[in-house]
């Protein structure tokens, strides 16, 4: 399923700044940006549940906010873009 997970974490102190970076860091492990602090990430439930417990052990949830969206299997009639795109879709094939 796809789901899009959007952050925002208060960066006024050096420890904000240092969740912020790990929490992009999580993020990338698990999707691809598609924005600032917004990632769509390709995930089973399993993976979700767990990607989900991490970011959360991450943020300070009374500075910090977490968003996750869950858009199913079908989700590519559900997003409609404008300008430019990624590099690559998330179901792509990659060759490296």
């Amino acid at each position: 399923m796809l789901v899009l997970v959007t952050y925002d974490v208060n960066t006024e102190t050096s420890e904000g700044q240092k969740r912020l970076r790990k929490v992009a860091k999580a993020c990338v492990d698990y999707g691809q940006r598609v924005q600032n602090s917004v990632f769509e990430c390709l995930l089973d439930s399993a993976q979700f549940a767990v990607f989900k417990y991490k970011l959360s052990a991450l943020i300070d949830p009374q500075k910090d906010s977490l968003r996750f969206y869950q858009l199913g299997n079908n989700y590519k009639n559900k997003v409609e873009h404008i300008g430019k795109h990624p590099l690559y879709q998330q179901d792509d094939i990659l060759i490296l």
